[in-house]
């Protein structure tokens, strides 16, 4: 659908929320031209562009349950939290191949936001000009402090979380009248302050706006969420969001709880569907 944006946040394990929601737009053939992610929301949406149904539940559920991947093993031995090798290489190339060519040749625009280490600022990144779309994903999704950052065309970069946790703004500059925003936390939810600022001097000396962005990451999220119920109210935007609390660590193993935010977010879509049709056509 032309004009009509995507926008996914990320959010650690508590992006399955967003796998059960493309998978059932999947199964409805619901498909947009402009699709805007963040973090764990970028790798679900290359699931959706190559219409790789399941993709998402089997990362997050699956390869959890076979794979050491999160451990705080890996942050002592790699330097990061994640076994970025096997995500961001033996997954999309052996176990979970991509057609990178498809993903570039497709008739969507697809946008991965990240963090700029040098100025804290958003870094969008269209995947029609990029030679290498996985390496802007596992930038948009490398969290400070438990992972390192990633060398991309020059530049140092983060996840896109601390700069554009919901890059509804740029979706809008980018010709979209409407957008569809998958939010991975409910109605409600605050981000607590950061309060180690000693601590992010010392690990990023160089970095002093990239600080300055991580402490004020809890007020850019509150902005946002205030400025998109605006456009809510104004039928700007259709916000698909957990419709219940399930509490879940964005690093949490426990295959249970992230099996059932998956169904929730496929419920959640699946009796929201009738409402965001209706909403499309207006």
């Amino acid at each position: 659908m032309k004009d009509v944006g995507l926008v996914l946040q990320g959010g650690g394990m508590r992006g399955v929320y967003t796998s059960g929601v493309l998978d059932f737009f999947m199964d409805k053939e619901l498909y947009f031209s402009y699709i805007i992610a963040v973090s764990a929301g970028a790798c679900n949406a290359i699931a959706y562009i190559l219409k790789q149904r399941g993709f998402g539940k089997r990362i997050y559920i699956d390869y959890i349950k076979k794979n050491k991947y999160i451990s705080y093993k890996n942050l002592l031995t790699k330097g990061s939290i994640l076994d970025m090798d096997f995500i961001f290489h033996t997954i999309p190339n052996t176990l979970e191949p991509f057609d990178f060519e498809k993903i570039k040749n497709s008739n969507k625009k697809f946008v991965i936001t990240a963090t700029d280490c040098s100025n804290g600022q958003p870094v969008y990144i269209d995947v029609d000009n990029c030679d290498d779309v996985i390496t802007a994903i596992k930038a948009s999704s490398s969290i400070p402090f438990l992972t390192k950052t990633v060398e991309f065309e020059e530049k140092n970069l983060l996840d896109g979380a601390i700069s554009d946790p919901i890059p509804i703004k740029k979706a809008m500059e980018d010709g979209n009248h409407k957008s569809i925003i998958v939010l991975t936390n409910e109605n409600g939810h605050k981000q607590k302050p950061f309060k180690m600022k000693g601590l992010a001097r010392k690990i990023y000396p160089d970095y002093n706006d990239l600080v300055k962005s991580i402490s004020n990451c809890h007020r850019v999220y509150h902005k946002t969420i205030d400025y998109i119920n605006e456009l809510e109210a104004k039928k700007k935007v259709f916000i698909i969001r957990p419709s219940k609390y399930l509490k879940l660590k964005t690093f949490d193993k426990n295959t249970k709880k992230i099996e059932s935010l998956y169904k929730l977010g496929y419920m959640d879509a699946e009796n929201k569907y009738n409402e965001l049709i209706e909403w499309l056509k207006v």
